[in-house]
């Protein structure tokens, strides 16, 4: 009976960890290097440079950060990077284009893979919701917020204080519209990106102008005498509170947890940075141009986002900004009325044209975790006259449609916020585990299984004796025989490497837990969090004794494995600043992700179709003619 249990472990594990093949595809098929630095910033910068900026910098700056929001940004704008980092070595590992999606499948196995399809569809889906509901926001403060009040008394929701007050019908409208261009077989129209780039750079310009010639440094030197009359008559309709405190003044008025946390929220301004990442293929001397390009769009990137957090909070205090309609509030503060009208009606056409191109982007990962049987088959459908993938839209329109009438905006961003620290932690793992393994053949013609041949055979057998076993396996974790990887190296790393993400939850929660009562010096929580980074420093001696495997890339992340390592734990620490209801939501998603896997995925999926079935001619490669599902 045990040894069937066994059995039943073992090869359920197997299907956890199935691998997707490659096909070889031919040299005449490969895509020609093409891009160069400016390509590669340019289309970084067009899809990381969000409308709904404006939204989130006035809800982070009145109840998260203050006019510290710009320090909250630079932290997400360095993090991220070492993010984009782990992204291009992850997209080197495998020499095809695709997503992160498909180079997991690839390197890491089927679980690995659909948890990280799983959580990019959240980011995607729920970042065009934050989309739709910003642009209500934005023409509700056009027309004297008719709409909102209107919605307020006629659909007013008894919802617990993470959702919406109100059902926004003209959310769901905007929704149902692209929804509906999109079933007609309309096509993703670059004069549609050009005006939403271009009308987002007007405006951003305009309002960073406008901030510093009509700002006042005394907005970043408050006092509590200051703001104390204003406390009295606020009403904020669209419950896009976050602290819900005025905090105590000056330029950091909630401190440095409002730093963190503004951080964790502001990390949604990056989602995107894989767009760059993962065209190593196609880029012209990728080993340079890749990190290049990754570093100056960040960088332009958090140049605009914190140009509009400093001017919006020179303009206004912090305390008095609208989170519904910052910016043309903020210029009315400033007593410049046709300017208002500038602004808003600005915003919301990048806004909506924004959403017009985001509705395109969502479909091709679920049709294509459904191609590969991870989610249900009739995903795949395809309108016979469009040629639309019509039932993958009908479904990211129902979800996208329900979040955008539900939740109100800083929910949507703070999810999209923690399924993208979540994916590049994974990602920053992958890279971490994948250098010291030995080499993988992962071709579909070549036999991959478990059986990987020992490149220098141990020529020291473990001694019989339980004490000499032991003395050998801790040696050879600061002492590798092997100068090169090996089976058991990589298992070593693997298993030192989770160890390590267990610990650093555990140091993160200290943390969080720590800094909310000001990091006093008689804090119990010292010797713990001592203790905790002890053994993290040790583990981490331990992967970084053994060794690396020497396959040539195009592009590795230096200083491995402390890179890797400082970007899990900042993405963790950040996640951890996430509220605990937006927490509660991002949990329910999960819980329905590994029930649809494990309920029908795992049983479904092509490679246990192909090990039931003699192989068909159908060959399933990172380079179909699908769009690449990357980021909005």
């Amino acid at each position: 009976m045990s040894r069937m249990v066994r059995q039943f472990v073992r090869q359920f594990g197997q299907k956890l960890i199935r691998k997707l093949p490659l096909e070889l595809i031919d040299e005449s098929e490969r895509p020609v290097a093409h891009l160069n630095i400016l390509n590669l910033v340019i289309l970084g910068v067009g899809r990381m440079l969000r409308g709904a900026m404006y939204l989130v910098a006035g809800t982070v700056a009145k109840y998260i950060a203050g006019p510290a929001t710009i320090i909250s940004f630079l932290v997400a704008a360095l993090f991220s990077m070492l993010s984009g980092l782990c992204y291009a070595e992850f997209g080197a590992w495998v020499p095809h284009s695709g997503s992160a999606y498909r180079y997991s499948y690839v390197m890491m196995g089927q679980l690995y893979a659909f948890v990280i399809g799983w959580n990019r569809i959240l980011p995607l889906v729920i970042g065009t919701a934050s989309l739709a509901r910003a642009s209500s926001y934005i023409f509700d403060s056009l027309i004297g917020n008719h709409i909102s009040q209107a919605l307020q008394e006629s659909f007013s929701l008894q919802l617990p204080y993470s959702l919406a007050t109100y059902a926004d019908f003209f959310a769901l409208g905007l929704v149902l519209l692209m929804t509906g261009l999109l079933l007609l077989g309309a096509r993703e129209l670059i004069l549609v990106t050009k005006i939403s780039i271009g009308t987002n750079l007007l405006v951003l310009i305009f309002i960073i102008i406008t901030g510093f010639i009509k700002g006042d440094l005394h907005n970043w030197r408050l006092r509590e005498q200051d703001y104390k009359l204003n406390t009295s008559g606020s009403r904020d309709i669209y419950g896009l509170g976050g602290l819900g405190l005025l905090g105590s003044g000056g330029f950091a008025p909630f401190g440095f947890e409002g730093i963190l946390q503004g951080a964790a929220t502001c990390f949604y301004y990056f989602f995107g940075i894989d767009a760059v990442a993962t065209k190593g293929v196609e880029a012209i001397n990728p080993r340079r141009s890749i990190p290049w390009s990754i570093m100056i769009t960040i960088f332009i990137c958090f140049l605009a986002y914190s140009g509009v957090s400093a001017a919006l909070t020179l303009m206004v205090p912090y305390h008095q900004i609208q989170p519904h309609d910052p910016l043309p509030q903020a210029i009315l503060h400033s007593w410049w009325l046709p300017a208002r009208y500038f602004v808003a009606i600005g915003t919301l056409c990048a806004l909506i044209s924004r959403l017009y191109s985001s509705m395109f982007r969502m479909p091709p990962l679920i049709y294509m975790m459904a191609e590969d049987g991870l989610l249900f088959r009739v995903l795949t459908r395809i309108h016979v006259h469009t040629g639309t993938r019509v039932v993958a839209i009908l479904v990211c329109a129902l979800i996208l449609g329900l979040m955008a009438l539900l939740f109100t905006f800083t929910n949507l961003v703070d999810l999209v916020s923690v399924g993208t620290l979540l994916v590049y932690s994974l990602v920053a793992f992958s890279i971490l585990v994948l250098r010291y393994q030995p080499d993988q053949n992962l071709s579909k013609n070549e036999n991959t299984e478990e059986e990987i041949e020992m490149p220098v055979p141990d020529e020291h057998p473990l001694d019989s004796e339980p004490e000499a076993r032991n003395s050998n396996i801790l040696k050879s974790l600061w002492f590798p025989i092997s100068t090169i990887p090996t089976r058991k190296s990589g298992q070593i790393v693997y298993g030192c490497a989770s160890l390590l993400v267990l610990l650093m939850i555990i140091l993160s929660l200290i943390l969080v837990q720590w800094s909310s009562q000001g990091f006093s010096g008689d804090s119990k929580y010292t010797p713990v969090a001592v203790l905790l980074l002890l053994l993290i420093i040790g583990v981490t001696v331990i992967i970084w004794r053994q060794p690396q495997n020497p396959i040539p890339l195009y592009f590795k992340v230096p200083a491995l494995p402390v890179f890797p390592l400082v970007s899990i734990f900042v993405n963790i620490y950040l996640m951890m600043q996430i509220t605990s209801g937006t927490w509660a939501i991002f949990a329910i998603w999960n819980v329905i992700g590994f029930l649809i896997y494990f309920g029908y995925g795992i049983r479904h999926s092509l490679e246990e179709n192909d090990e039931q079935q003699p192989p068909a001619s159908t060959s399933q490669t990172p380079d179909k003619n699908t769009p690449s599902p990357e980021s909005s």
